[in-house]
């Protein structure tokens, strides 16, 4: 059998061995066991660099994310300087991509210790896509052990390890997207659990919220909160920035406020307790817009600050609107000053709208942007519409105008709606 057949017939059997098999480390091991029949050795090992198998930035240079080998030490440290830093043979394959033989490792500067009988080494890179992935390492106890044709026949062993190692990684990554996506999932089912289950029941009002986050888990928020005296507590909020890091914000965000709220403070001495916990507990690049009041609804008196929130609209039955811009700057921020609350007064037939900026700054495939004035005009269109029909109808406009169903942002809306005396 000629050296050429030779190899196909060991490179079939490893293909046969390693064919069924998803796991990376039985690959790994696979291969050593194969080359083993072609090219001898006293110790081996075969490396896949981290960054080849995970989507994760790296810290301190690359890393070994799976490995097997035979003949050293048990549990070698894969955190070798020769694997972080392109330092010993191994290190330099992986750096520079190219076969390394070292007939006396004594006398090479490339070498590091690794087992002291060593004479002789070579090793060989595992490439996939024009880059390496890792590297395959072979030590022998003679000098000189190892050859070009050696060289050859490993690289024909890397090649069609490549292969196998790529659909391992491949269903990792797999495997990965999908635990972390039932993880959002989860994180999503419980940020849902913090948003009003049901709209609450206020005589003489009709009030609904809407919220669609434009990822499984987002930073937008609203809520009611019933407190003494027959009062309601209604915010909306926006945190900057999406997905967990938002999310997180904004679960601190809303157990700091239902918990200044219900200590009876003035509105003001409220946002200043949450505004100086925000700051203690946020990175500063982070804050929260939001627009926070407390509506009476014997009198229709909503008592508000604006922290940076584009400004809720009421839009009055008499034509009027009234924007609610009083407050100040964004919480989480450090500000000089506090901020201003201001009240407004619900009559019959007006329609208070609390929204944070992904329902305005929806765009249409020419840029033209939904805006605060169509926000108005489908506020004013909806006549004695009910709240969550009011939500239905800014819905359907802003994606009507954006000729798509998803938002580049998450959509929060709050509609409180004054009842005439009837209720109708």
């Amino acid at each position: 059998m000629t050296d050429r057949e030779e190899r196909y017939r060991l490179l079939l059997e490893l293909s046969q061995r390693i064919g069924p098999t998803f796991d990376l480390q039985e690959i790994l091991g696979h291969l050593l066991t194969s080359v083993r029949l072609a090219v001898n050795y006293d110790a081996a090992g075969v490396f896949v660099l981290s960054k080849a198998v995970s989507r994760t930035p790296e810290r301190g240079g690359p890393m070994i994310a799976a490995m097997a080998a035979v003949g050293f030490a048990p549990d070698p440290n894969r955190e070798d300087p020769m694997l972080r830093s392109g330092k010993g043979i191994i290190g330099h394959v992986i750096k520079t991509g190219e076969s390394v033989i070292a007939p006396d490792v004594r006398v090479d500067p490339r070498y590091v210790a690794g087992r002291a009988p060593t004479l002789s080494e070579v090793a060989v890179p595992i490439s996939s896509g024009g880059r390496v992935i890792g590297a395959l390492n072979l030590e022998s106890d003679r000098l000189a052990a190892y050859s070009a044709t050696d060289v050859q026949m490993l690289a024909s062993f890397a090649t069609a390890a490549a292969i196998f190692i790529d659909k391992a990684i491949l269903h990792h990554q797999v495997l990965e997207k999908q635990h972390l996506e039932h993880h959002l999932m989860l994180a999503g089912e419980v940020q849902a659990s913090l948003l009003p289950k049901d709209p609450p029941q206020v005589p003489g009002y009709d009030i609904a919220g809407i919220n669609l986050p434009t990822m499984e888990i987002g930073g937008d928020y609203y809520d009611y909160l019933p407190l003494g005296r027959d009062r309601l507590g209604l915010v909306v909020a926006d945190v900057s920035g999406k997905g967990v890091p938002a999310a997180l914000i904004m679960a601190t965000f809303r157990a700091a406020l239902r918990t200044e709220l219900r200590r009876d403070l003035p509105l003001a001495d409220v946002i200043d307790s949450v505004d100086r916990l925000l700051i203690d507990s946020m990175d500063s690049s982070r804050f929260v817009t939001a627009v926070c009041g407390i509506l009476e609804p014997a009198s229709g008196t909503f008592t508000y600050v604006n922290c940076g929130q584009t400004p809720p609209l009421l839009a009055k039955a008499n034509g009027h609107t009234v924007w609610l811009d009083r407050g100040g700057a964004a919480l989480g921020m450090p500000v000089a000053g506090g901020r201003e609350t201001a009240s407004i007064t619900l009559e019959t037939g007006d329609v208070l709208a609390l929204y944070t900026d992904g329902v305005v700054e929806v765009f249409a495939e020419s840029g033209d942007e939904f805006g605060v004035a169509r926000l108005e005009q489908v506020l004013r269109a909806a006549g004695a519409a009910g709240a969550g029909h009011i939500n239905s109808d800014v819905v359907n406009a802003t994606q009507q105008h954006a000729g798509r169903s998803d938002y580049d942002d998450d959509f929060t809306l709050t509609v409180v709606r004054k009842l005439p005396r009837n209720g109708a």
